[in-house]
């Protein structure tokens, strides 16, 4: 039977993923009127107020000089790919299928961490990554009538992008501050949106404004709900949580956008997803925290308007230190 801290832990991450999707379903309204990386930028742009309340609670003193630079620039320009990626894809796809081929990032996780923290991959976790890739080429069906679009592309990018931002924050976390990994992808991320905007700009009506900033504010919403969730369950039963957004996207995506139930990406979807739990089992009970990538990430695909909620769980501690 599952503890108490657990079931409240299942239920903030459930609360979670709800708000999660909101925001994606939002990205996906309003791309509807207007160019992805203009709505990227609004919305980063409007969660600058929100996310300066937060950094005014981060106690450890420095600059936004980075202490390895190389690494800090790469998982910026990959949160940035990743948020390009992610609102693109929404934009223009169903949205079970944006998730199911989101999903695939705890199996990158597992192949990222190889090279970049010189984990060990044994032959389940190996199966297991191999079952979950052929749950996508069951979802992107190549061959099978429908051609590869620019959307899934998008949503492929998004996914390995966000992937790797997370294997790199578990490389650098401890000797970078928090506000350093925040800071420099939502910078980056409004020059070259704002950039975009001499290219392709269709005005905003006020409403449309508003839902922009209802963005910003669903995803650190969010990302509080996930704090809670991990400071209070353990991290093997609040990640898995994350599949239940495919529930939502059924859900939104009848009543909302009238999306047909795709048989082929809920079956692919339901591969994905029994080989990230199987992952996500195999290294609970490998016991020490140091080999554990995809569960020390946080498995929430990680765009600029939705931070990663280790990144802003140690700048809310009271020691600024918390783990990963």
């Amino acid at each position: 039977m599952a503890a108490p801290g657990n079931l409240k832990a299942i239920g903030f991450a459930l609360m979670s993923m709800g708000v999660f999707a909101t925001h994606d379903v939002i990205i996906k309204l309003l791309g509807a009127y207007y160019p992805s990386l203009q709505v990227l930028f609004f919305s980063s742009l409007l969660s600058f107020p929100l996310v300066s309340l937060i950094l005014l609670q981060e106690k450890m003193p420095g600059t936004l000089r980075p202490h390895r630079p190389g690494w800090v620039a790469l998982r910026s320009f990959c949160a940035m790919m990743a948020g390009v990626g992610g609102f693109y894809a929404f934009s223009v796809l169903p949205l079970a299928q944006v998730y199911a081929i989101l999903f695939s990032a705890p199996l990158l996780i597992t192949l990222l961490s190889i090279p970049i923290l010189g984990e060990r991959v044994g032959i389940h976790r190996w199966l297991a990554v191999t079952l979950g890739l052929c749950g996508v080429l069951i979802v992107l069906r190549p061959g099978a009538g429908q051609a590869l679009s620019l959307g899934h592309l998008a949503a492929l990018m998004g996914a390995f992008c966000s992937a790797t931002a997370a294997v790199i924050t578990r490389k650098i976390g401890g000797t970078e501050r928090p506000l350093v990994l925040l800071m420099w992808p939502m910078l980056g991320n409004l020059v070259l949106t704002g950039t975009s905007l001499g290219f392709d700009y269709v005005p905003m009506q006020l409403p449309h404004l508003a839902m922009a900033g209802m963005i910003a504010v669903l995803g650190l919403t969010g990302g509080f709900l996930s704090i809670l969730a991990y400071r209070i369950g353990e991290a093997a039963i609040v990640a898995p949580m994350q599949y239940s957004q495919i529930i939502w996207a059924t859900i939104y995506g009848w009543f909302i956008f009238g999306e047909a139930l795709d048989l082929r990406t809920m079956i692919g979807a339901g591969v994905i997803i029994v080989s990230g739990i199987y992952i996500v089992w195999r290294e609970r009970t490998r016991g020490s925290d140091s080999t554990r990538p995809v569960i020390a990430s946080r498995l929430r695909t990680e765009t600029v308007t939705a931070p990663r909620s280790s990144l802003l769980q140690r700048i809310l501690s009271p020691r600024g230190n918390s783990h990963y």
